[in-house]
């Protein structure tokens, strides 16, 4: 019998598996007042998380702080809504603000609100060809590694907030033209702005060791707002930069769509999207992982794509799954879905009946949250341990960083992707091997329709077990151990049966042995190969006569003893 024979093949998943909300889901099996209010604390509890977040993440992204609410009330409403995540928080992302601040600082705000529009139907899209499976595709290191060199670019573009520095002309984008222009200004730093950011940052880290379950970074930003208002400090607030939040929503409306303007924002848009597809499935691993359930991917990223397209609509910016607040949610003793979407309604409340208070938040205070943001995205342990694996995690990981920090996140995403890649090619092709006129074991005879014993080892017969992987990686060393046949030998057997998997490399690497065997008259034998690897060297030309297919090596034997 042919390994794997009797294996039923596994079954497509429908398109209700695919697609359907875990608001469905959740609310079929029985939603009650209890459930309820487990996901109305939790909803408050994720709010208070992201109220100062947004506006921080808005305000270093070269947004206004309203449009960070926008995108965390509608984006954040929507995700939670549609997604294929039972407790996915969406929301503007510190991620993006590298990508955010470069596409304002290049095509304006009319251009990002574009992009995010664009990027929301191309997410929308690649949730509907199934790409959502092929995200997380992508290497540990590469995430690490881009991961923190966003949060070193994100601590750069607070340092002068954090110092309260004046600049004489437009902080430049990249960092080592950034770092020169800001250590120019160190003369104007204003210690009022310097004590707030540290204030900030003290009480932040000071509640999360005391009372860990306190919302430090709105109790921070409070004490700061308290404390700039009652001591009049001379430092940079919400109203003095950005006249203050409104309390209502702006009307939705179409960006302006000229094809010229889409060609010019396409690539931002195209950023927007790997990164957040990337961003939101990485979300949505780490809720399973800390609860048990399994997210839908294909449905989150067409949920994440109406959630951006909802956003653009609304004036707002790119909306991802995040993962602190996301994980924030799960804590907090979430049910469900109607968790994120009552967080999101939780900021809209704030925005309608408390939107004068923001006025007064410094803007110190909030690039100390930000500082505490980026230190805790560096991923320490992560960090150490693959420096520990060995050079080639080290170097997919040192590459994908400073690409991130001194190049481009999508160049450092492609080049750190690449080198993965690379480096899982010749791993593979180093665990895959070839051994020649191996002693015989007990399994290679219990193989046998006939049973008994195989015939005694012929030297005439050249016996060749493939182990592992038979890809292009392995393909040129395997291929010069296959080719070392000679007239001497009658017979010449290729077993497969400890070979998973076949590739048309491979398979063309059997089919030029089968020709070499045939002119010099050695039978070649197939044995112990899978249906499906028959399949692909029938398909590239390995066929009868010229080559025997048998289950086992020992009925290769016999056959041969027996010609």
């Amino acid at each position: 019998m042919y390994p794997n024979l009797s294996k039923a093949p596994p079954t497509a998943p429908t398109l209700a598996e695919l697609y359907t909300p875990k608001l469905l889901t959740v609310l079929r099996e029985g939603y009650d007042l209890a459930r309820l209010r487990r996901d109305a604390v939790a909803g408050l509890t994720v709010a208070i998380v992201a109220l100062p977040l947004s506006m921080a993440i808005a305000i270093a992204s070269g947004a206004t702080p309203a449009q960070g609410l926008v995108t965390a009330i509608i984006g954040g409403f929507l995700v939670s809504a549609l997604g294929g995540s039972r407790y996915q928080i969406g929301g503007p992302a510190g991620a993006f603000i590298v990508l955010v601040a470069a596409t304002v600082a290049q095509h304006g705000m009319d251009g990002l609100i574009l992009a995010t529009f664009l990027s929301g139907l191309m997410l929308a899209a690649a949730g509907a060809l199934r790409l959502g499976t092929f995200v997380k595709f992508i290497p540990f290191p590469v995430t690490v590694g881009f991961t923190a060199g966003i949060a070193v670019i994100i601590f750069a573009s607070q340092i002068k907030p954090l110092l309260g520095l004046t600049l004489a002309g437009a902080e430049p984008g990249p960092l080592a033209e950034k770092l020169p222009v800001l250590w120019a200004a160190l003369p104007t730093v204003t210690p009022a702005a310097v004590a707030v950011s540290a204030g900030t940052v003290a009480v932040i880290l000071g509640l999360k060791a005391a009372r860990p379950h306190w919302p430090g970074m709105l109790v921070a930003v409070a004490l700061a707002a308290a404390a700039a208002g009652g001591l009049g400090l001379p430092v940079a607030t919400i109203g003095s930069q950005f006249g203050g939040i409104p309390n209502t929503l702006p009307m939705p409306h179409l960006p302006a769509l000229t094809l010229a303007r889409v060609v010019e924002v396409l690539p931002a848009a195209l950023s927007f999207t790997l990164l957040g597809a990337i961003e939101s499935l990485l979300s949505a691993v780490v809720a399973d992982g800390m609860t048990g359930r399994r997210h839908r991917s294909n449905c989150e990223l067409v949920a994440q794509g109406v959630a951006n397209v909802g956003s653009a609509l609304f004036g707002g910016f790119c909306v991802t799954g995040t993962i602190a607040r996301t994980a924030t949610n799960v804590r907090a003793g979430a049910h469900g879905p109607v968790a994120g979407m009552l967080h999101a309604l939780f900021l809209l409340l704030f925005m309608l009946l408390a939107a004068p208070l923001a006025a007064y938040i410094p803007l110190a205070a909030l690039a100390g949250v930000l500082a505490v943001v980026a230190w805790n995205m560096i991923e320490k342990p992560a960090i150490a341990t693959l420096l520990r694996a060995g050079w080639g995690d080290a170097v997919v990981l040192g590459a994908t960083f400073l690409l991130t920090v001194f190049r481009d996140l999508t160049e450092a995403i492609v080049v750190g992707f690449a080198l993965g890649s690379v480096l899982f090619i010749h791993r593979m092709s180093r665990a895959t091997a070839v051994e020649t006129n191996s002693p015989f074991v007990a399994e290679d005879r219990a193989d046998s329709p006939r049973g008994g014993e195989a015939p005694a080892q012929d030297p005439g017969v050249v016996v060749y077990r493939i182990s592992g992987v038979f890809f292009f990686g392995a393909a040129a060393s395997i291929g010069s151990v296959l080719d070392r046949i000679s007239t001497d030998h009658r017979a010449l057997v290729v077993d497969f049966a400890a070979c998973p998997f076949l590739d048309s490399t491979g398979a063309n690497t059997i089919e030029g042995l089968a020709h070499k065997a045939a002119r010099q008259g050695v039978r070649l034998y197939v044995t112990g190969a899978a249906p499906d690897i028959r399949r692909v060297l029938l398909t590239h030309g390995v066929r009868p006569p010229q080559v025997i297919y048998l289950p086992a090596v020992a009925d290769a034997l016999e056959a041969e003893h027996t010609a």
